[in-house]
């Protein structure tokens, strides 16, 4: 079995995305979207397509139900993506997500569905030594605090790197075990709401400031439209945003996880990796979905030439 360079391992949604509304419907009413798309979304598959988008050996570790296995798995499979671990749930159905954009407000409709499956699953793979196949794992899921401390440790003892973006989850975020677990990544990727929620700061350089201070190797702090920012040893960098015209910023932070994590498995500098996540996160904007905008290495080399 060939060793992946990276194994993306989290939840997996169809994305069912609607957008061009002339109006935010209150309850009752019907407003009609102008665009819609479906695609393959959730952190794992995006990071992992963008990875392997890069020409890196990229597998996902996920699970989706029966009903949407053969589409997810092929779509995965034309980005170039390892699908070995690519589980099925013969019971529940596939989660979805309904990503609805309206004039001046955005919302998410999920119905997590054989994600539920996810958790035991990682479980049993990493007592059988699956994980482990990959030189790094990137976790695009807060995992559960009943298994978290082990399955880092265990992963970091296999002799694998270990990078984290635990997403949006309030209660995760602000659980005093965080801190101690964290040390025991590599990179950490957090939003700036999500920095913002775990140290109290509103200034990025006191969020990277006190990362550090609780032990953090490094952080990648996503920045939105302003750009990034990293914190790596005593390394404070921060890298501009490129311009774009956005129609759709659904999984942009995992395209920019992508373009990062890229950059440094390749030994590249903590600047270049932010500006290759940068750029990768703004370009997969332009685009419907999380995946379809996201830049092959031409595309890649040019841009970064301009910025």
């Amino acid at each position: 079995m060939n060793r992946l360079d990276a194994l993306v391992a989290g939840e997996l949604y169809v994305d069912l995305i609607l957008s061009g509304f002339d109006f935010w419907p209150e309850p009752g009413q019907e407003s009609y979207a102008k665009e819609f798309r479906r695609d393959i979304g959730g952190g794992a598959a995006i990071t992992a397509s963008g990875l392997a988008t890069l020409g890196m050996n990229a597998g996902i570790f996920a699970v989706s139900g029966a009903d949407h296995h053969d589409w997810m798995s092929a779509r995965l499979i034309e980005r170039g993506v390892d699908t070995s671990e690519l589980l099925v749930d013969p019971v529940e159905p596939t989660a979805f997500t309904v990503a609805v954009s309206g004039p001046d407000d955005r919302a998410f409709f999920t119905y997590v569905g054989s994600n539920r499956r996810f958790p035991r699953a990682l479980g049993e793979a990493l007592g059988a030594g699956r994980l482990t196949r990959a030189r790094h794992i990137h976790f695009a899921y807060a995992p559960s605090w009943n298994m978290a401390e082990e399955l880092f440790g265990d992963i970091r003892e296999s002799g694998c790197t270990l990078s984290l973006d635990a997403g949006w989850h309030e209660d995760w975020l602000t659980d005093p075990r965080a801190p101690d677990l964290l040390p025991l990544v590599d990179v950490f990727f957090p939003n700036e709401m999500e920095a913002a929620r775990m140290t109290g700061a509103r200034d990025p350089k006191e969020m990277l400031k006190r990362f550090a201070g609780a032990g953090l190797r490094c952080v990648a702090l996503k920045l939105g439209a302003r750009g990034s920012a990293s914190l790596c040893g005593d390394d404070m960098v921060f890298v501009p945003a490129i311009e774009v015209d956005p129609v759709d910023t659904t999984g942009a932070g995992d395209c920019f996880n992508a373009g990062f994590l890229y950059g440094w498995l390749n030994g590249e500098s903590v600047e270049s990796c932010l500006r290759i996540g940068n750029v990768c996160g703004g370009l997969s904007t332009e685009e419907f979905g999380g995946i379809e905008g996201f830049p092959a290495p031409p595309r890649l080399w040019r841009e970064l030439e301009r910025v």
